[in-house]
């Protein structure tokens, strides 16, 4: 029990302190207040939205297309609905869909690329001339024809965005697999006849973290993307259901005396990518003033 309690007091008083080294970049000053708040309407925003985001009023040409006021803070849509509690209600689709999508892709690509890499030789070229097979297809593409045969749902949308990314990470974690296995600690571990499982994951995996935090990131930013341009196609989540991609798609014909229906989602997916973005900054800029502190320390 006292040893657990160490580490997680250990972990608390890591987060702390990454958090503060974040927050003396100017990156991570804006990115995690934005990031922070997405995070809240994700877990919470069913709950503090005013309104239902998909129940419709007795009189919808009554409240048909309200501009933004003191009762309606971001307006109302073609059907009365209160925008601003449907982009709330819709960031916990598309986040958790996306993040579902970026976890798989990076499990999926780093099994892949580490396995790749490390085995070399036949099954390297092997493996990776079917990475570049698929990297041949256009992404978007790719999941449409998987979503038009499998059928839009967010388990389909989470596991095709999830398989689409993964090529472009195998990629990128073979490229540092393979400069990591020539490296003394891997050597050392061949030598002392280590198997290949615990060379991968004890040795090989910690090293490539770094890299995979970053391209997590890229990834995320792809991700939300991906399931805001299916939801654009109609093949996301589908209505009465809120989501960013389905609500733009909704409003296109009313752009010209409703913009704000359009615009409320557009922002909420660009700041959203914007936030992840800088905080990626941030936590590389906080790492090197780290690395910094601990070299001249």
């Amino acid at each position: 029990m006292m040893v657990i309690l160490s580490r997680l007091t250990s972990i608390r008083q890591s987060i702390i302190n990454t958090l503060s080294m974040i927050l003396r970049t100017w990156s991570g000053r804006i990115a995690l207040p934005i990031v922070l708040l997405h995070l809240i309407l994700a877990i919470f925003g069913p709950w503090l939205a005013p309104y239902s985001p998909t129940e419709m009023p007795a009189s919808i040409e009554e409240f048909q297309n309200l501009p933004p006021s003191p009762q309606f803070w971001l307006g109302t849509d073609q059907y009365g609905r209160d925008v601003l509690s449907r982009v709330m209600c819709g960031a916990t689709s598309l986040i958790t869909t996306a993040a579902a999508s970026t976890a798989l892709g990076i499990v999926l690509g780093t099994s892949v690329g580490m396995s790749s890499g490390y085995k070399g030789g036949r099954v390297d070229e092997i493996i990776m001339r079917i990475m570049d097979g698929l990297m041949s297809f256009p992404t978007l593409l790719l999941a449409l024809l998987v979503l038009f045969t499998l059928g839009p749902s967010r388990i389909n949308i989470a596991a095709t965005i999830g398989f689409v990314s993964m090529p472009a990470i195998a990629r990128v974690v073979r490229s540092t697999t393979l400069s990591l296995k020539t490296m003394e600690f891997v050597q050392s571990a061949r030598l002392r006849g280590e198997s290949t499982t615990y060379i991968i994951f004890n040795e090989l995996l910690p090293n490539v973290m770094p890299v995979l935090g970053v391209e997590a990131s890229v990834r995320f930013s792809y991700a939300i993307l991906s399931i805001a341009s299916l939801g654009f196609l109609g093949l996301g989540v589908q209505p009465p259901s809120p989501d960013w991609g389905l609500m733009i798609s909704q409003s296109r014909r009313f752009l010209v005396i409703a913009p704000w229906v359009a615009l409320a989602p557009m922002g909420a997916i660009v700041s959203l990518i914007v936030g992840v973005n800088l905080l990626v900054d941030g936590i590389k800029q906080a790492s090197g003033m780290a690395r910094e502190k601990v070299e001249h320390g």
